[in-house]
């Protein structure tokens, strides 16, 4: 059990520093004017969001398998709320996606003060979820 927690903790470090760092690159990308530099944006936001989304498939995986080998735990509210937590981040996974495409297609219309912003939203996830695992405060 130990190897698979290790496992899903590696991943869960994985897809949050493309969580973290995605945005960060879409706030580069909006001052960027010149082809090349286009290119190279779109280029690493594609690969990163990809990497990212087999981050949060072992994430998954992983967490699940856990949940499997310790099914009391499906009983207590923590981790519902991190479950919850957890699901509403995999939707931001996926509204990253479509604006990795926008920002391919030159259709952004956000400003980089929108993508600073939509930088932390993670982190708060991040916050809250660690809490909740090691707290398990309800």
């Amino acid at each position: 059990m130990l190897w698979i927690k290790a496992l899903h903790v590696i991943f869960v470090v994985s897809w949050f520093a493309s969580l973290l760092y995605l945005p960060r690159l879409f706030v580069y990308h909006c001052d960027v004017s010149d082809e090349a530099g286009h290119a190279r944006f779109a280029t690493m936001e594609r690969k990163l969001h990809g990497i990212g989304n087999i981050a949060m498939l072992g994430t998954w995986i992983f967490g699940i398998w856990l949940l499997t080998l310790e099914p009391a735990f499906l009983h207590m509210g923590w981790l519902h709320a991190k479950l919850t937590l957890v699901l509403l981040l995999s939707g931001y996974q996926g509204w990253l996606k479509g604006n990795v495409r926008k920002f391919a297609a030159r259709q952004n219309t956000r400003s980089p003060r929108f993508w600073r912003f939509m930088n932390e939203v993670p982190a708060l996830f991040l916050v809250a979820i660690v809490i909740l695992v090691v707290v398990k405060p309800f």
